[in-house]
């Protein structure tokens, strides 16, 4: 299972662990997903889609079809 937003392309990054000693060690920083089922009512279907939480309040704000149209007007998808 990748970790990449099937929506705003966000993936993990990788970074440095710092101890209080300053040592560092490599880590991850992976981006918070979920898996959510959205209805496209232009569909009239159901849709699973793997999304990170600011893809969520996106889909709050606009509409899951216009950020739908919006990924695939800027060649995202």
């Amino acid at each position: 299972m990748s970790k990449i937003c099937d929506l705003t392309g966000k993936h993990s990054i990788v970074g440095n662990s710092v101890s209080f000693s300053n040592k560092k060690t490599k880590r991850r920083f992976n981006p918070n997903l979920h898996v959510k089922r959205f209805y496209v009512p232009e569909l009239k279907e159901w849709i699973t889609l793997k999304v990170s939480t600011s893809a969520l309040r996106t889909i709050n704000k606009k509409g899951i079809s216009a950020v739908i149209n919006d990924v695939i007007k800027n060649g995202k998808i």
